[in-house]
């Protein structure tokens, strides 16, 4: 699979200076977790759950969570759970037919760690289509027993499975007990760094604990007790020096048009030099001017890829990581061997200064950005990477 590889090769030639490299299930961890892009989530329940997949992975998308846990209420847990079996054997059969399309990496976000051998040893051969699990509510508590569980499905399985915390717990968001939490999950995950693919953040939980929620025009980053969580998972598990791991934005619930109460935030400029003023009007329509800000700061805040709950989040994610031409021309100075002494220059743009050694941990994480996501021709922008991923 491939980010953008549900577009035409000729229009792709067009967009991109370095195409987005080809990747499979079986590809390194570091580069999974930088592909994983928009994420889209699933009820296991759904019925067409299959037919569902294939139609995802035919727009582009190419990771997906299909969910037991928030998304279906208690009483759904058994049908969900065969649903998923039924699905899954669907996508076998399909594929031994001769007729499976590339499917995304797929995920399952359970409630127990016993949920996770049991379902491991329903899906028989059919496993081959699973990458892991999701585990919510991830603390040092809970957080050793799901990954156990990951590794004794993995075992039994003979099939890699990675496992992806979600971080939403109540301890994680209170002052009083967040050092301490942080320091239990990150000693949790280190045990099991070969397995972790990313870390997920649950934002709509730490905004329940306080009876909050945002609304369209602003951005988890506008809510300052969730932005401080935020802050402090980075700085704990996302360093740069080789004890990091992947964190992934948090999701945008919106996905309607609603009334608003202030002006959009989307500019028009870049919109009418691309001639594309009636998709930002769409757009706007469906509130996902304040997503594409919300995805800037991500990015600007150490995350990479988001949980997406509607097909329409997933092209707006992917195309605002696709790295700029200007970025990937300061990263490959950055990284040139000539400099590995250090020193200062001015950007190939002329407009601003970069400085080896301080810049070198954002050259290297913007080169493995540009070797999933690609890197833009010089003269192409979001906007045009945008409408071509919106029309398939």
């Amino acid at each position: 699979m491939r980010h953008f590889g549900h577009i035409s090769p000729a229009t792709r030639e067009g967009l991109f200076h370095r195409e987005p490299a080809e990747f499979t299930a079986a590809s390194p961890a570091r580069i999974l977790a930088a592909a994983l892009g928009a994420t889209l989530y699933s009820p296991a329940v759904r019925p067409h759950l299959a037919s569902d997949i294939r139609k995802q992975a035919a727009r582009g998308v190419v990771s997906m969570v299909l969910c037991l846990e928030d998304s279906i209420s208690d009483a759904e847990v058994t049908a969900g759970e065969e649903n998923l079996v039924r699905q899954f054997a669907e996508l076998e059969a399909q594929a031994r037919e001769g007729g499976a399309a590339e499917l995304p990496l797929l995920f399952v976000r359970v409630r127990t760690p016993e949920q996770i051998p049991d379902l491991v040893a329903r899906l028989g051969t059919s496993v081959r289509w699973l990458a892991g699990f999701v585990l919510p509510k991830f603390t040092e508590g809970s957080g050793t027993a799901f990954l156990e569980a990951v590794a004794a499905a993995e075992e039994a399985s003979g099939r890699r499975l990675y496992a992806m915390p979600v971080l939403e717990s109540p301890e994680l968001l209170h002052l009083e007990t967040r050092v301490e939490a942080l320091a239990g999950i990150s000693r949790t995950v280190n045990l099991h760094r070969d397995r972790v693919l990313a870390l997920r953040l649950g934002v709509t939980d730490f905004c329940s604990a306080y009876g909050l929620r945002r609304s369209p025009d602003m951005t988890a980053y506008d809510v300052q007790i969730v932005a401080g969580v935020i802050a402090d998972v980075v700085n704990v598990l996302s360093r740069a020096d080789g004890t990091g791991f992947t964190i992934t934005g948090p999701v945008w619930e919106y996905f309607r048009h609603q009334e608003r109460m202030f002006k959009p935030q989307l500019r028009r400029s870049p919109f009418l030099d691309g001639q594309a003023e009636d998709l930002r009007t769409t757009l706007i329509e469906h509130d996902l001017d304040g997503l594409l800000r919300e995805i800037e700061l991500d990015r600007a805040n150490g995350l990479l890829g988001k949980t997406c709950i509607h097909p329409a989040h997933t092209a707006p994610v992917h195309a605002l990581s696709v790295v700029s031409h200007e970025e990937f021309s300061d990263a490959q100075d950055i990284l040139s061997p000539e400099r590995g002494g250090g020193g200062v220059m001015r950007s190939a743009y002329t407009n601003k200064m970069n400085e080896v050694k301080p810049h070198r941990a954002w050259a290297e994480r913007t080169m493995l950005r540009a070797e999933v996501f690609g890197v833009a021709r010089e003269e192409v922008g979001f906007v045009d990477l945008l409408t071509a991923g919106l029309q398939v």
